[in-house]
């Protein structure tokens, strides 16, 4: 990766204010998932992509990301919501979590200098259960207009 990231300029890139150029983009099978991409901008001319994936036989497999497009011409994901199909663990931390927690990975200064992928740091969520879910908190996280989302009633159940 040639672009150089800090906390600082991630937290910037996530807070400015985007919008979604293109709310009504389709879903298209990509492998065993079904994947949609929304092109971004922002106002201060950043472009952007949000993604979700849902796999198509596992309902806890999901995940909706936002990517940013430097003008260098490299991508990174500066944020992605996950289901609970899978354990995570953060490397540098040497903390982990088990299949069963939706979890949010955050691009980290740390984590690219390190030389691991920019958003491999994850912390786990309540704030979603479903890829709907993971939608509207990436997009309330991300400050990302446009698209019609909604949170996601409490699970009465859920601990």
């Amino acid at each position: 990766m040639t672009v150089m990231l800090t906390d600082e300029r991630i937290y910037e890139l996530l807070k400015e204010p985007k919008w979604v150029k293109n709310p009504k983009a389709r879903e298209v099978p990509d492998a065993k998932h079904l994947r949609r991409d929304y092109k971004v901008s922002s106002e201060t001319g950043e472009e952007f992509t949000v993604f979700t994936r849902q796999h198509q036989e596992m309902l806890d497999d999901f995940s909706a990301g936002l990517i940013w497009h430097p003008t260098t011409g490299d991508s990174v994901i500066l944020m992605r919501c996950n289901g609970s199909s899978h354990r995570h663990t953060n490397h540098l931390e040497g903390s982990e979590f088990a299949a069963g927690n939706c979890h949010v990975h955050m691009a980290t200064e740390r984590y690219i200098d390190s030389g691991r992928s920019p958003e491999h740091f994850a912390q786990v969520t309540v704030s979603y259960s479903t890829l709907e879910g993971a939608l509207h908190h990436l997009c309330k996280e991300g400050n990302i207009d446009g698209l019609d989302t909604s949170p996601e009633l409490p699970d009465m159940f859920r601990q």
